[in-house]
């Protein structure tokens, strides 16, 4: 989940990406190191933060003095649907508005539990981040948008800020929301940068969210091949992880799933009811009902159907394997 976020910045010009991390921060790190070998990336641990604004500070103590006058994008590592195209155009608004702070505003909906932004007196300003303002009482346009958790402040006043904080009376949490109405009552102005999209910042605190997200991943990622030339009979029922590679022509049947690091060539039929992970299959290839796992298929073969590919297994160019083959190294 942790890098899909780190993967929404891919549009936007940032030349560090700290990554804070608690419990289990050695772990964190190396997953995400072995996926994306980042150069820009630093892990911070701070397994003992009282909350975002804590989490946030601890960030920016491993910047230098170069960055003093830089922004910087402050992204919640539970929020997996942030798309990189609406982080660069909040990253661009913000340079454009000389805010002291951006936040990202997104239309209500019934899976956010962000506060509503409060209007300030001029368009597009923010006076506060309300988490008890309810529906009823909005009276402005910009108090019908909902606080998704992600921001942009000039760094500058960034920690001076946040120093300033209160912790929240019940959880004793630090939050970021707070930083706003710091700035605002000290004469800075914040802003506020909308997408129409509430889906953006579902964040994940639960499997039940966790479900709900990957599902729109995966039609995220349908609908992406679709557009460039993949066939999916049923959607619905097809599953492709954002590491595969698809080529062109290529027809999933339902029931399948691409896993891992799987490259499909073009032209190949794949399915219906079958689960590939980290295969390579040929151009014009057939594999029907099969399981297969760090295996090869070459060009024209066909495998299935019930057939399983043990790691290292390799079906020929044009070959037909028959029912209920099992290949193994």
């Amino acid at each position: 989940m942790l890098q899909y976020v780190v993967d929404s910045l891919g549009a936007t010009q940032v030349d560090r990406v700290v990554v804070v991390v608690g419990a289990n921060g050695e772990q964190i790190s190396k997953k995400i190191t072995e996926i994306a070998a980042d150069p820009r990336l630093v892990f911070v641990e701070t397994p003992l933060s009282r909350g975002p604004a804590e989490a946030a500070l601890r960030g920016l103590e491993s910047f230098h003095d170069d960055f003093a006058d830089d922004n910087v994008l402050v992204l919640p590592g539970n929020a997996p649907l942030l798309r990189p195209d609406l982080i660069a155009d909040l990253a661009a608004h913000h340079d454009a508005s000389g805010a002291a702070a951006t936040v990202l505003g997104v239309a209500p909906a019934t899976d956010l539990d962000g506060g509503r932004i409060v209007g300030g007196k001029e368009p597009g300003t923010i006076a506060a981040i309300d988490s008890d303002l309810v529906a009823d009482s909005v009276q402005e346009p910009d108090d019908r948008w909902i606080d998704a958790g992600v921001y942009c402040f000039r760094r500058s006043f960034l920690a001076p800020s946040i120093r300033r904080l209160r912790p929240d009376p019940i959880t004793g949490m630090y939050v970021l929301a707070g930083v706003v109405e710091v700035l605002t009552d000290a004469g800075h102005r914040a802003g506020v940068f909308h997408s129409g999209q509430p889906q953006d910042a579902i964040a994940v605190h639960d499997r039940v969210q966790l479900a709900k997200a990957e599902a729109a991943i995966r039609s995220r990622t349908n609908l992406r091949w679709m557009q460039q030339g993949v066939t999916m009979l049923d959607p619905q029922r097809t599953y492709i992880d954002t590491t595969v590679a698809l080529s062109a022509d290529v027809t999933l049947f339902p029931g399948t799933l691409l896993q891992g690091d799987t490259v499909v060539g073009p032209g190949a039929e794949i399915g219906p009811d079958t689960r590939l992970i980290d295969c390579a299959i040929g151009a014009r290839a057939r594999v029907e009902k099969a399981m297969g796992r760090q295996a090869e298929v070459g060009e024209d073969a066909h495998v299935g159907p019930f057939a399983v590919l043990d790691p290292g297994a390799h079906v020929a160019d044009g070959t037909a394997t028959g029912p209920f083959y099992h290949g193994a190294d």
